[in-house]
């Protein structure tokens, strides 16, 4: 276990009478964040960046925009770019297609959290960049819902899933 998910679980055990546990320095509810990805099938406390996860959560819901990058409307490759500069300091340039020109291709039996998914969902073109999670999961922008987390196995990702790839630089 990582020692930002056992430091979390210490204040979720150490804070028992509390429904919630907000970081003063975030604001970020970590009891609710632990308990939203339970929901979805995904354990924070046995992944490899609990920061990746708390970062996406708090994106969640943020509506979409094309082209914006901020908490009023994002999109799928501002989305990515914002976690990956928050979690790992590194700068996603461009829209998906872009960003698929920086990767390692791999093969999604391969991934790991933190890689990038990449879809063709518009003229069977690049069109679409989320963040692996773990079980065929994934956190991305989408154009109905804003952020949000998906699985690969929904018949329309499945469909639509072109490849996974890994940052080069």
């Amino acid at each position: 276990m990582s020692s930002i998910g056992l430091l979390i679980l210490c204040i979720v055990n150490s804070s028992a009478q509390d429904d919630s546990v907000k970081s003063k320095s975030t604001g970020l509810d970590t009891l609710a964040a632990l308990k939203f990805f339970e929901s979805k099938g995904l354990k924070v406390d046995s992944c490899v960046n609990s920061n990746l996860y708390f970062e996406i959560y708090k994106w969640l819901n943020t509506p979409y925009c094309y082209g914006g990058e901020t908490g009023k409307g994002i999109d799928c490759s501002g989305f990515s770019n914002k976690i990956y500069q928050a979690v790992y300091g590194k700068t996603l340039e461009g829209g998906s297609r872009d960003i698929f020109t920086m990767v390692k291709p791999i093969n999604i039996k391969l991934a790991e959290e933190g890689d990038l998914l990449f879809f063709k969902i518009w003229k069977g073109q690049i069109s679409h960049v989320g963040i692996y999670l773990q079980g065929r999961k994934f956190a991305h922008a989408t154009t109905q819902a804003g952020v949000i987390i998906s699985d690969l196995d929904e018949a329309y990702y499945k469909k639509c899933f072109y490849r996974a790839g890994r940052l080069i630089r």
